[in-house]
C-alpha cells in the first residue's frame, strides 16, 4: 500500500512537470534573439525573476551584489526534481522527467508547436554574408532523394509524396496514396507507390511522411535502442491506453510490469511526434549568429556561444525572504513556491541550452574541420545520429539544438544544418560527401572541351579517376538539378557562340 501511494505521488509529480519539460525543449530550440524575447515575456509574467545586467563591452565583469541562482533554501530545492545534479547531465535529463503521454504527445506539443511557430514568425532570413537560404522540408527531402539510385517511376512517385508534406503539420502524409495515382491505376502502380513511400520514410528526419502518430513513432525506432521490442508493442497496440494512463490494463495484456511500462514510456518521450515541424520557415531581414567560431594562435577552433546579451537570471531576494517569513500567509507562500519553481526551471533550461548547444557545435566543428580549413569541396558526410552518439544525447535533441541556429565561421555565417550532408564511399572505402561530388562535377564541366563535351558516361569515368564512384543515373540527376544541359546541348551552344 505504501509503495502504491509512493508511486502515485511520483506520477502526480512528474505529470505536473510535463508542461515544463515542453518548455525546456522550446528553450533549446530557440535562437538567441527569440530566447531574449522569451526571457522578457517570462519576466513580465513572473515577479520573482530578476536579471543581472552585464555590460556587453565587459562580458567577464560580474555584479558582485547579484544573488547566485543556486542560493536556494531547502524549501525551494524541494520544488525542482533532481536539482542535486543541475546542469550536469545532458538535455535528456529534462526529456525523461515526463510520464504524462497525453500532454506530451497531444495538447502540450500542439501548444509548443504553436508557440514555436509564433516565435519563428519574428525570425531570420539571410544577411549578405550568409551562404544560402535555409532549406524547406520539401527541398531537404528532395536533396536526399536525388542522392539515391532508384527507378524513375518510383522516384517520380516519391517526389509527388514529398510535395504533399507540410512542415506546419509536422511532416505527416495526409493524402491517401491512391489519391496520388492517376485514374484507372493498376495494382502495380499501387505497389510502386508503397515502395516510394517506404523510400521517403527512410529519409531524415526520422518519422517523416507517416500517416499517423503510431507509424511516425515506429519509424523512429531502431534495434539498438533500449526496450526495442517492448516499445514496438506499446506503439502498435497501446498508445490510447498509455494516453489514458491505463497501465494495469497494459500490464495485463502484455505481461509487462508497471515499472517496465513506465521506463518504456519515458523512452517514448524521446521520440519526436512532429519531425517536420523543425522546418517551419519564415524570413526576416537579418541573421544573427548564435555561435561564434574562432581560431586561437595554434589554429585550433574554439566554439563560443554568442549569448552575452542574454541576461543572467536570478530569483528575487525579497521573495526568498517572504518565503521564510513566518508572518507570510499560506496563500502568499504557495504563490511564491509556484513562481520559484517556474523561475528555477527557466534558469536551469537556459543553462542546459548553453551546455547542449556548445557540445553539439563542438562535435560538428571537430567532424567538419577539413571543410572549415579547405572549403566546401572538403566537407565530409555527416548525419545527426553521429553527433547524437558523440555527444551522448538522443538524435531529436540534436535536431532541436541545430534548428534555426547559425554559426559565424571564417567562411561566413552558416546554418548549423549546412554541416549535415549525405555521401557515398569510394572504392578505397573512404567516405565522400555528395556536395564534394557536385563541386567536382561542376569543375569537370567548366574545364571540358566545349566542342566535344563530356557525356554522362564520360563524367562517370572522370569522377572515378578522382576516386568518386557514382552511377550514371546519379550524374544525370545532379546535372539536371544543377541546371547543366546535356552534352549535345552544351556542344550546340558552343557552336552558336562561335
Amino acid at each position: 500500500m505504501r509503495m502504491s501511494m509512493g508511486l502515485q505521488a511520483r506520477q502526480m509529480q512528474v505529470q505536473k512537470l510535463a508542461p515544463r519539460m515542453i518548455q525546456s525543449m522550446e528553450i533549446l530550440q530557440l535562437p538567441t534573439l527569440a530566447l531574449q524575447e522569451r526571457i522578457e515575456q517570462e519576466m513580465n509574467e513572473n515577479p520573482l525573476l530578476e536579471q543581472q545586467d552585464v555590460d556587453p563591452t565587459e562580458p567577464d565583469r560580474l555584479d558582485d551584489d547579484a544573488p547566485s541562482a543556486d542560493t536556494r533554501s531547502e524549501d525551494e530545492k524541494e520544488l525542482v526534481v533532481d536539482n542535486d545534479h543541475d546542469n550536469q547531465d545532458d538535455f535528456e535529463r529534462l526529456e525523461k522527467m515526463v510520464n504524462d503521454l497525453p500532454s506530451t504527445f497531444d495538447d502540450s506539443f500542439r501548444r509548443s508547436s504553436n508557440r514555436m511557430q509564433d516565435d519563428a514568425d519574428r525570425r531570420h532570413d539571410l544577411m549578405a554574408n550568409a551562404q544560402s537560404r535555409p532549406e524547406s522540408l520539401n527541398d531537404f527531402l528532395l536533396h536526399q532523394l536525388a542522392e539515391m539510385d532508384i527507378d524513375d517511376r518510383v522516384e517520380k512517385l516519391a517526389e509527388r509524396i514529398i510535395s504533399t508534406l507540410d512542415a506546419r503539420d509536422g511532416g505527416y502524409l495526409r493524402t491517401p496514396l491512391v489519391d496520388l495515382l492517376s485514374a484507372g491505376h493498376s495494382e502495380e502502380d499501387l505497389h510502386l507507390a508503397e515502395k516510394a513511400l517506404g523510400i521517403v520514410q527512410s529519409l531524415e528526419p526520422a518519422g517523416i511522411a507517416a500517416r499517423d502518430l503510431s507509424e511516425c513513432l515506429m519509424n523512429q525506432l531502431s534495434p539498438a535502442i533500449p526496450h526495442y521490442e517492448e516499445m514496438k508493442t506499446l506503439i502498435r497496440s497501446h498508445l490510447i491506453d498509455l494516453a489514458e494512463n491505463r497501465l494495469p490494463q497494459i500490464a495485463k495484456k502484455t505481461n509487462f510490469t508497471i515499472e517496465q511500462i513506465q521506463e518504456i514510456r519515458e523512452e517514448l518521450h524521446l521520440l519526436n511526434p512532429k519531425p517536420g515541424a523543425a522546418f517551419m520557415e519564415t524570413y526576416v531581414p537579418n541573421v544573427t549568429p548564435d555561435i561564434i567560431l574562432e581560431q586561437d594562435e595554434d589554429g585550433e577552433y574554439k566554439v563560443r556561444l554568442d549569448d552575452d546579451r542574454v541576461p543572467t537570471l536570478f530569483i528575487s531576494d525579497y521573495y526568498r525572504s517572504r518565503l521564510q517569513d513566518p508572518n507570510s500567509t499560506t496563500e502568499e507562500r504557495e504563490f511564491i513556491k509556484q513562481k520559484i519553481s517556474s523561475a528555477q526551471w527557466l534558469i536551469d533550461s537556459i543553462e542546459q541550452r548553453r551546455s547542449t548547444l556548445t557540445k553539439v557545435a563542438e562535435a560538428i566543428v571537430e567532424h567538419q574541420k577539413k571543410f572549415l580549413d579547405e572549403g566546401p569541396e572538403a566537407i565530409e558526410p555527416l548525419k545527426m545520429q553521429q553527433i547524437a552518439d558523440k555527444v551522448g544525447v538522443h538524435v531529436t535533441t540534436v535536431s532541436r539544438a541545430v534548428d534555426d541556429k547559425w554559426i559565424q565561421t571564417p567562411r561566413g555565417i552558416l546554418p548549423l544544418k549546412r554541416f549535415f550532408v549525405g555521401g557515398t564511399q569510394t572504392e578505397a572505402g573512404d567516405d565522400v560527401a555528395w556536395d564534394t561530388i557536385r563541386l567536382k562535377l561542376q569543375e569537370l564541366i567548366d574545364k571540358e572541351d566545349k566542342s566535344n563535351p563530356y557525356s554522362d558516361e564520360q563524367l562517370v569515368d572522370e569522377l572515378k579517376k578522382a576516386s568518386m564512384t557514382v552511377a550514371r543515373r546519379t550524374v544525370t540527376k545532379y546535372r539536371k538539378r544543377m541546371g547543366i544541359p546535356s552534352s549535345r546541348q552544351r556542344r550546340d551552344w558552343s557552336l552558336v557562340k562561335k
